[in-house]
């Protein structure tokens, strides 16, 4: 479907069947494909059915505006949908079921990694969609600098640009991740310009007052079965995750790397069910011989986890934990040697199968503070670090018994942790 300018262009497409369509190794030979038409208020794809397919099932490409609704691809080769340049907008996506995507090495290198959904610009709406099977992801925010392509334009800026709904959405049996933002997400007022703090006195009550943050809510996510995260994120602006439900993650049920913004604007998990194995795993299978993690923190200040319930965690060769800290830290170039600090509150363990609350990840310097007693169980304002002999103290516990249960010492409110706070420069 192609028509040079905005609603030039009605397209309705309803309850058909679509097999071997797409043609491989041809850009722009799609099964279906609207093209660079602008706004299409009255179009639709609804209950159509795509499998067999050679190079994607849906591709929205310089279009806003259109609903993909209710319906079915199945063994499709490359992005199930495809969101091109990335400056469409304000398309809506729901109720879809997306099954078994698989890699294609005739398309984009990104296709070598397919997702059911690639999604270059942020501001779109996904509900109540589900994947399952995909080669690699199931959500991929791979939000661009600027849009490309046949679209480019400097002045468009998706990493930074308002996030559009999303709600409801389910994933599993992903080779990856369930969910993934890569690689940034800090949604503000002025996408293209950079964030200024002002401490003046005249604006302390809001000090990002120049281009002030955006807060983005992911909410209700159901993934379970990815064989490295149930959810995974870059770097994160005031991004909220919010009540997610994750199992059967393969190293961790959500990972964040990296976050920035103080006071209301800070990145945070804020409700979550994390199991760490159910009784729907296979039995000595795959994810059964890897240690797993129910939260990797970043490495960087100004998270927030809260709200959160954590069980089975007792598997794995004894370095499964319900949180570890410094995420993708095992790699070389991100390592951060800072003590970065975590806030908690609001969680809950079930002890009979969560032997073990924290394992803190290389290079063992996380902070992680304790708001309501919850996490240490050393009442309101106590902290939890790695055990580092400077760190045994009057009011701090490193007995034995706390080294294997946290990998650290626990204190109370009572003891202050001497830090340094790096800037982000």
């Amino acid at each position: 479907m192609h028509s040079p300018g905005d609603d030039s262009l009605q397209a309705r497409l309803g309850y058909i069947e679509c097999t071997d369509m797409g043609q491989a190794f041809k850009l722009g030979r799609y099964a279906i494909h609207f093209h660079m038409i602008g706004e299409v208020h009255k179009s639709y794809v609804r209950g159509v059915s795509v499998h067999e397919s050679y190079n994607r099932a849906f591709t929205i490409h310089g279009t806003n505006y259109l609903r993909i609704e209710k319906n079915v691809a199945y063994k499709v080769k490359g992005h199930t949908v495809f969101i091109e340049d990335a400056i469409e907008t304000s398309n809506h996506l729901t109720d879809n079921l997306i099954m078994n995507t698989q890699r294609s090495w005739s398309l984009l290198n990104t296709d070598q990694s397919p997702a059911c959904f690639w999604i270059t610009h942020p501001n779109n709406n996904f509900i109540g969609n589900h994947c399952g099977g995909s080669e690699r992801y199931a959500y991929w925010y791979d939000l661009q600098d600027n849009a490309m392509g046949p679209s480019a334009d400097t002045n468009v800026c998706p990493k930074n640009d308002r996030v559009g709904v999303f709600r409801d959405n389910h994933a599993h049996s992903c080779g990856r991740y369930g969910l993934r933002i890569f690689h940034n997400m800090v949604p503000r007022k002025f996408p293209c310009k950079p964030i200024e703090y002002d401490p003046s006195d005249a604006k302390k009550s809001d000090p990002w007052w120049k281009n002030p943050p955006i807060t983005a809510t992911f909410n209700g996510l159901v993934s379970w079965k990815n064989r490295r995260a149930g959810a995974i994120a870059e770097k994160l602006g005031d991004v909220r995750f919010k009540n997610f439900k994750i199992a059967d993650s393969g190293m961790a049920g959500i990972e964040v790397s990296v976050t920035n913004f103080f006071g209301d604007n800070m990145a945070q998990i804020d409700g979550a069910l994390i199991v760490g194995r159910t009784s729907n795993n296979i039995a000595g299978g795959y994810l059964d011989q890897r240690d797993a993690h129910g939260i990797m923190t970043p490495r960087s200040e100004n998270f927030v986890v809260k709200n959160v319930k954590f069980y089975n965690f007792n598997f794995g060769t004894g370095h499964t934990a319900a949180l570890s800290s410094c995420s993708h830290c095992m790699h070389g170039v991100d390592t951060d040697s800072g003590a970065r600090t975590v806030t908690f509150e609001k969680l809950f363990f079930d002890d009979a199968t969560v032997p073990r609350r924290i394992r803190f990840g290389t290079p063992y310097k996380a902070i992680f503070h304790d708001l309501d007693g919850t996490l240490t169980g050393k009442g309101a304002g106590s902290w939890a670090t790695f055990h580092y002999k400077h760190h045994e103290q009057k009011g701090c516990d490193w007995s034995s018994e706390t080294l294997a249960k946290w990998n650290g010492v626990i204190c109370d409110n009572s003891v202050q942790i001497r830090r340094v706070a790096f800037s982000e420069a």
